[in-house]
């Protein structure tokens, strides 16, 4: 099984080609070094697809060579986000299918957690958590997923895009990792892996209600979005290892998340999860130009 987060397509050409053909990994390098260098300056960027074309397979490029940097600096994998899952939020952002992004150790907070206070624009959305108790790889079955799944657990993800105000494509956001940055891991959900899309979840900022909302947000039931994931990542060569964690997609829009907040699910089942910002930090500022941002290298 191949590496998670590398992904096979394209990713041993290392020189351009032409307009017109897929992009190389020379280009996507490029592509690369310009997020990981505006993550580290804490500047917003414009999207790429308003200076260039991009599609899904360019999108994907970029994020396979953002993993390969994050891993050669020592973040281990961890599992997989799920983007896109709810279909009235494809249907806004006219995508057919969902996303995903990987998920390293350094992402991981407990629950109640801090975020990291360099993120650049942070907000939250509440998801089921799935761990898995063995490996799962290749054209899966429903029921071979549901026999994999060790537990699932609530959760809440942070999501920090690095484009400004949040204005991107799927394009876009694919090759920014699907918006991943931290994952506050909660309690586990006392709920049949099957009958998770029955389980309700209510979001709360600073105490008041901002979203409800039930797991069969996540394509119907969050199990249905994990093999969503593992057929995809067939088509790259890889796959899911036993201890993985897959976060099934948000089950809400995703609120602020803003100096000295706290946001807090709580599902049905009575469990509760929470995270907070300190109240010193502050977001990015947007770059006046793509060259304000000094890029630093990817291989």
């Amino acid at each position: 099984m191949a590496r998670a987060g590398h992904t096979t397509a394209s990713a041993d050409t290392d020189t351009d080609t032409a307009v017109g053909t897929a992009r190389g990994g020379a280009w996507a390098a490029r592509q690369a070094s310009l997020l990981l260098a505006a993550r580290r300056q804490r500047v917003l960027l414009e999207p790429l697809s308003e200076r260039e074309p991009l599609d899904l397979g360019d999108a994907y490029r970029i994020q396979d060579k953002v993993n390969e940097a994050r891993l050669r600096s020592g973040d281990r994998p961890a599992g997989y986000k799920l983007g896109y899952t709810s279909k009235p939020m494809r249907e806004q952002m006219g995508v057919s299918a969902p996303n995903h992004g990987l998920l390293t150790d350094r992402m991981l907070l407990p629950n109640d957690g801090t975020t990291d206070p360099a993120l650049l624009q942070p907000r939250v959305e509440p998801e089921v958590g799935l761990v898995l108790g063995r490996p799962l790889a290749g054209l899966i079955t429903r029921h071979e997923a549901l026999r994999a799944v060790k537990y699932a657990a609530a959760c809440l993800e942070v999501v920090d895009s690095v484009w400004a105000d949040y204005r991107f494509t799927a394009e876009d956001n694919t090759a920014d990792g699907s918006s991943a940055a931290q994952v506050v891991l909660g309690p586990l959900l006392p709920v049949l892996p099957h009958s998770l899309a029955h389980t309700g979840v209510v979001l709360h900022r600073n105490g008041v209600t901002v979203a409800t909302s039930s797991a069969a947000a996540a394509s119907g039931n969050p199990i249905d979005s994990l093999v969503w994931l593992v057929h995809r990542l067939h088509e790259q060569s890889t796959g899911l290892e036993p201890g993985m964690l897959v976060i099934t997609g948000g089950l809400t829009p995703a609120v602020e998340l803003a100096p000295g907040d706290v946001v807090e699910a709580e599902f049905q089942s009575g469990c509760r999860v929470g995270v907070r910002r300190l109240p010193h930090t502050r977001n990015a500022t947007r770059a006046h130009t793509r060259d304000a941002v000094r890029d630093g290298g990817v291989g």
